[in-house]
This record gives C-alpha cells, sequence and structure tokens, in this order.
C-alpha cells in the first residue's frame, strides 16, 4: 500500500506491482490530504447505542490506524463535528443492528465528516478506551450479546473523561536493522502504550516515555522538512525556541525558517556533502529530529537519517502533527514535570468528587464480578 502524490509515484508503483506477477488488481482511492483521523468506539444492543470514546489520531490520515498516537477526549475537534460523529455512529449501529462492540474509523477534512469504515467488532482501542473511562467495555459487550439490554448498566449516552490519555504506538525498530522508521498507511507498530496527564501535552509526554521515545526538554533540534510541510514549520521551530532549543536544519528548511525571522545554523543533508546531518546524530550533537518527507525518492534519501537516530537513541519525529503535539508535551514537562499515579487513583478521585449514586455504572458491573 502507498500513498501517490504525484502521477510518477503512481506510474512506479504500477509498474513495480507489476513486477511481482501478481494476479490480483490493483485497487485505487482518493485520498484526503490534510485530514484528521478519528476513532469511535460504541456500545450497542439493537436498539441503544452508548459512545464510548470519541479518539482523536495526532497523526493526520495517512498513517496506519494502529501507528498514529491518539488522546481521549479529542482536543481540536469542534462540538459541532463532535455531534455528527455521534449521530453517524448510532444511526450506523442501528442499521448494522449491531450487539455489542462497534468501532467506526471517520476522517474529518475542512469541517465534513467521512466515514471511513465501520468494523461491527471490538477494536484495539477497546482496552484504551477502557482504561480511560473506567467501564469494563468488554464485560459490558459480553453481557449485551448474551441479551442485556444497555439501559440495565445505567450508562451515559457518551462515556465521560475526567483527565487526557493518549495512546501511543510501541515500534520494533531497534529490533530490524536497516528497516526505515517513516510511518505510512502500513502498520508497522507490534505494541501499545498509554500516558495521562491534566493536560494533553503531559499526557503525550508520558506516552513517549512509555514507548522509549523520550521527548527532550532542552538541546538542539534539527528540523528537515518537505515542501508540503514547510508552511506549518515556522510555528513548530518558533516554539522550540522558545522553550530554550538551538535549530539546525537542512538549507531549505533553514531557508523557510531564517525567513520567518528564527537562527538558525544550516547543516547537508546526507547526499550533499559533510560533515552531514548523520554525522551530528552520530556524535551526539542532536537531542531531537523532526524530520518529514515526502514521495519515495525523499524516502531513500532520507533513510539514513532515521536509522542513525534509532540506533543513536534520538527522538525521531516523522510528522508535522505529532511535532506540534511533542511542543505540547515540552511545555508540559517543563511546567509541571513527570508525575505518576495509577488508574486506580485516578478513578477513585473522580468518584468520590462525584460522589457516584448506588445506581452508577461503576457500581453496577461490580456488584456482579
Amino acid at each position: 500500500m502507498v500513498i501517490a502524490f504525484d502521477e510518477a509515484m503512481l506510474t512506479d508503483y504500477v509498474r513495480r506491482a507489476e513486477e511481482l506477477q501478481r494476479a490480483f488488481p490493483i485497487l485505487v482511492d482518493r485520498f484526503l490530504e490534510n485530514a484528521t483521523e478519528v476513532d469511535v468506539d460504541a456500545l450497542a444492543d439493537g436498539e441503544d447505542v452508548v459512545v464510548a470514546g470519541i479518539m482523536e489520531h495526532i497523526e493526520e490520515a495517512g498513517i496506519h490506524s494502529g501507528d498514529s498516537s491518539c488522546v481521549l477526549p479529542a482536543v481540536q475537534i469542534p462540538e459541532a463535528q463532535r455531534q455528527t460523529l455521534r449521530e453517524f455512529t448510532v444511526k450506523l449501529a442501528r442499521e448494522l443492528n449491531v450487539v455489542g462492540l462497534m468501532n467506526v474509523q471517520y476522517a474529518i477534512q475542512n469541517g465534513k465528516v467521512y466515514v471511513l469504515e465501520v468494523n461491527p467488532r471490538a477494536s484495539r482501542t477497546v482496552p484504551y478506551v477502557s482504561k480511560a473511562t473506567g467501564v469494563p467495555l468488554a464485560k459490558v459487550a459480553a453481557r449485551l450479546m448474551v441479551g442485556r439490554k444497555l439501559r440495565e448498566f445505567g450508562l451515559a449516552e457518551e462515556l465521560p473523561v475526567q483527565h487526557y490519555f493518549v495512546k501511543s504506538p510501541v515500534f520494533p525498530f531497534q529490533k530490524f536493522p536497516g528497516v526505515d522508521t517513516i510511518l505510512g498507511p502500513e502498520m508497522k507498530s507490534t505494541g501499545e502504550v498509554m500516558g495521562t496527564g491534566d493536560t494533553f501535552g503531559l499526557a503525550f509526554a508520558k506516552a513517549q516515555l512509555a514507548a522509549h521515545h523520550r521527548i527532550p526538554t532542552s538541546g538542539r533540534a534539527f528540523l528537515s522538512v518537505n515542501d508540503h510541510d514547510k508552511a506549518g514549520v515556522g510555528a513548530i521551530a518558533r516554539d522550540l525556541a522558545t522553550q530554550g532549543f538551538k535549530l539546525v536544519a537542512t538549507r531549505g528548511t533553514a531557508q523557510v525558517l531564517r525567513a520567518a525571522g528564527l537562527k538558525v545554523e544550516k547543516v547537508y543533508k546526507v547526499n550533499e556533502g559533510r560533515p552531514n546531518v548523520v554525522d551530528l546524530i552520530k556524535s551526539g550533537k542532536l537531542d531531537l529530529i523532526i524530520n518529514t518527507p515526502l514521495g519515495r525518492a525523499s524516502r531513500f534519501d532520507e533513510k539514513a537519517i532515521r536509522r542513525a537516530a534509532v540506533q543513536g537513541g534520538v527522538t525521531c519525529i516523522t510528522t508535522l502533527s505529532a511535532a506540534a503535539a511533542a511542543v505540547n508535551g515540552i511545555r508540559a514537562q517543563k511546567e509541571k514535570g513527570i508525575q505518576v499515579a495509577s488508574l486506580q487513583e485516578l478513578h477513585q478521585k473522580v468518584a468520590l468528587r462525584d460522589q457516584p449514586s448506588a445506581n452508577s455504572p461503576s457500581v453496577s458491573l461490580r456488584a456482579e464480578n
């Protein structure tokens, strides 16, 4: 699977597919560029529907959902679009006569909500949403599948979430030398972790830490982005500079940053001469890398950067949206630091604050254990 950004890429992909001599058709679909992807988990009993969680992907659409970090509750989706997501989810569950769990993947582009796929089954996000809401979704779904009704559990139409919860993938790149770390429509992750905090930035930083990607709070940040991302890199670089980072960039990105009034050190790409960015990584002179290639040629040219980052233990971010989240994480770490609390402690504080009645979902579910 590949995203073809121009006719040359499409022609090259078709040529390579023909070389494999596979007796399968090549499927072509329209890609929603600059779109936000959203996962929604729901419980249904054939009549009533409970929206368990609306999860906003941090990476833009085009990254496999299993490789994309996501946040619950959503942080950048307006209420009008959230309402559309709820309405679509309820209509789909009823039309498909779902009994149990359902997962729907959406994309939002220019304010319009698109349905990507509907899965009338449990998704990989169920454990994550269960931990975030405090409601054991699989247990409830099992009871629904043997004839129980949602109204018996006293659940709200959309399960409330009292903190920020970020799910991040874990990749096996250290185990497979030579594998490119660039993310795309094909899944590469082999596990997931979760971070929680009072702010989105803190939750993201903790999730990355759990996935063995410590987000540095100071040092030198290297930036090299594709032409498509150059319009948005200035704001991220400015935030990094405000947080005390020294900026290093390749020629094209450096020009953009200097035009924005930022002080930046220029460095060679791998194929331009030495010392280049890989030399800086190997000598321990970089603390954070933001590298967003676009296209097949760019991927091959800059693969060495990402491999050196993995081998050198330097955090490497390959999408601009994840870079923006990382800046939030840097700011949150400086303001609050990393604090640890168990899920039991978090949900207990919420329960004591809200003073739940005997008919609350948590009480009624525990009573059946």
